[in-house]
């Protein structure tokens, strides 16, 4: 049944977090200290084991590059350098910076802006810019913006494939797509 309505996905994928959240509770996943915090750790935990984000977040913290202003001020080469344990260095701090000129261009540089907008839309947005798929895109909407969305990531398919689960033809492709 890969063909169901929104809505009957919705209700489905609603009534596991339910049984999920009844069961274990809030589990505050995401280590970070603030929201933009969680967007850049969605960048850089791309390809890469999280102790490694781990040291870059360090060294932007302690170059106090952890931030939007930090972002925006901060040369694209020392970026570099300070993200280097994630690995691709050069892509993700391009990718970083050209999401601070977006967030300035689109929501005059204000994440309570950017998350005020409708869960699809936003996702649509952060899809179109360069470096965010499907996972990366629904970790910053659950994540950073608090959206009820679900996000699918190696271990849900995983989970979902082995449990043959109607919807897993669809979340095996990452398209969850659910807001």
């Amino acid at each position: 049944m890969p063909n169901l309505p929104a809505d009957s996905k919705n209700k489905e994928i609603r009534a596991y977090y339910g049984a999920l959240y009844r069961a274990w509770g809030p589990q505050h996943w995401w280590p970070a200290q603030s929201r933009f915090e969680v967007i850049v750790g969605a960048y850089l935990t791309q390809n890469t084991a999280w102790t490694n984000v781990e040291m870059a977040l360090a060294n932007l913290r302690a170059a106090r590059a952890l931030s939007l202003t930090g972002i925006r001020e901060t040369q694209l080469g020392q970026i570099e350098r300070l993200i280097h344990p994630a690995g691709y260095f050069r892509q993700k701090a391009k990718r970083l910076k050209l999401f601070v000129e977006f967030l300035d261009r689109r929501y005059r540089g204000s994440l309570v802006r950017m998350f005020a907008r409708p869960t699809g839309e936003l996702r649509e947005e952060l899809l179109s810019l360069n470096g965010i798929g499907f996972e990366t895109a629904d970790s910053i909407l659950l994540y950073a913006g608090n959206h009820p969305v679900f996000v699918v990531d190696a271990y849900t398919r995983r989970i979902l494939t082995r449990h043959e689960n109607t919807f897993g033809e669809i979340w095996v492709r990452g398209d969850s797509g659910v807001g």
